[in-house]
């Protein structure tokens, strides 16, 4: 893929990412501290929103082969982004209600901002898959979108504390016009009709896919929790408020930064083996996480920099082996929106369970936001450290199995 093709098709997921960090980690922080919304509540709305848009991607998927296949795959991602963009406002922007009228409105609004970006992630997804290419160029061509989608995360997470909602908001809505805009000249593979293979169950059919799909859930748990509790951590257990700019900065910039590092990697060891290496260096950047002190900046620093390194290959290279997987089954070129609905419901699944039980959890255990005490402290740290390092260990000792010590589906073999 030359530089200007992977530019026009990456530039979609710069505009993606203004969804995904407010959505998984300023909206909880949001409406608890600013609206007084209890945590219990808030995150039984977010299982249940996240739950009730993830059902719908494997169905969405299918449409958007469908899509693909005609010659207008823009439209529906014209009307996906207009939704998008209108609903995002409504939910940060609330009118005057009660609690109960506020969870009500969060609940609608979060329903109709998923709808708009499960199409448009969907489909953008399964754009790129049907690109093609062996294991190495298909995680150049997921870098690409990722890689674009860290940019527009980094400007997420400085707009909202530097300009306010009101302008990200409209930020979002120019990045998905110039994004859509983009995206009309990119690439884009020949449809290769195969009618009456395509059905809901395909994927589950498909050899190495459940594998795949397992090792995935996991890790997405794992690195799902500490996106929910980020803001709970550095403002009350780490004191440095002032610095949650600087900490978000450096971790999308050092996963921006590191894609060329794994794309070496991959074309060295093979996916498996390079996504196995990142999980074994967030395992030890969480692990020292848990013992920092009361305003250690530098320290949570460096746990970010390490960290946001390994996020580079948790981003370019799952979606790259679902790609092969596909490859492999001889199902290229009409069937990857299936895949990829499938492979959305998990991800919103991930980050479903993170909000549904680490907030209701962390209540339990007497922590509140704002609150300081010892015992609530360590209930915080346990949740946002060592918890995430249990279930990355068990992705880690999965992919092993799986993939490397088996090398069945040989996703673990250099390009």
């Amino acid at each position: 893929m030359k530089r200007l093709d992977g530019l026009r098709y990456g530039s979609l997921g710069f505009a993606l990412a203004f969804v995904a960090l407010p959505l998984y980690v300023t909206l909880p922080a949001y409406y608890a501290q600013n609206y007084g919304v209890p945590l219990a509540a808030l995150g039984l709305v977010l299982l249940g929103a996240r739950l009730a848009d993830a059902l719908v991607d494997p169905w969405i998927g299918r449409l958007a082969d469908g899509w693909l296949s005609t010659s207008t795959p823009l439209r529906p991602m014209v009307v996906a982004a207009l939704l998008l963009a209108i609903s995002f406002v409504l939910l940060f922007f609330p009118p005057a209600l009660g609690q109960t009228g506020l969870l009500l409105w969060c609940t609608l609004a979060l329903l109709l901002t998923y709808l708009g970006y499960s199409v448009l992630s969907v489909m953008h997804q399964a754009w790129g898959a049907r690109l093609g290419g062996d294991g190495l160029q298909q995680t150049r061509v997921v870098a690409w979108r990722e890689g674009m989608a860290l940019g527009g995360v980094l400007c997420a997470s400085v707009l909202p504390s530097l300009v306010g909602l009101g302008v990200t908001s409209a930020a979002l809505a120019v990045s998905l016009l110039v994004g859509l805009v983009l995206l009309r000249r990119a690439p884009r593979a020949e449809f290769v009709s195969q009618p009456g293979e395509h059905d809901a169950g395909l994927a589950w059919r498909t050899p190495g896919f459940k594998p795949l799909l397992a090792v995935f859930l996991l890790n997405g748990i794992a690195a799902a929790i500490p996106a929910t509790l980020l803001l709970f951590f550095v403002r009350d257990r780490l004191q440095t408020p002032q610095s949650e700019a600087l900490y978000l900065a450096s971790y999308f910039v050092a996963a921006a930064l590191s894609l060329p590092l794994w794309l070496r990697m991959v074309a060295r060891l093979g996916q498996a083996r390079a996504w196995a290496m990142a999980m074994l260096l967030a395992l030890v950047c969480f692990g020292w996480a848990a013992v920092l002190s009361n305003g250690d900046q530098t320290g949570f620093l460096l746990v970010c920099l390490g960290s946001g390194v390994a996020l580079g290959a948790d981003l370019a290279i799952p979606g790259a082996m679902l790609a092969r997987v596909v490859q492999r089954a001889g199902l290229a070129g009409h069937t990857e929106g299936a895949f990829f609905g499938w492979w959305n419901f998990a991800t919103k699944l991930n980050l479903a369970v993170a909000a549904g039980l680490a907030l209701p959890l962390l209540q339990s255990l007497g922590y509140t936001p704002g609150q300081r005490d010892p015992q609530a402290l360590q209930a915080l740290t346990i949740a946002y450290c060592v918890l995430p390092c249990v279930l990355k260990l068990g992705a880690v000792a999965l992919l092993f199995r799986l993939f490397i010590q088996s090398d069945k589906e040989a996703l673990c073999a250099p390009p």
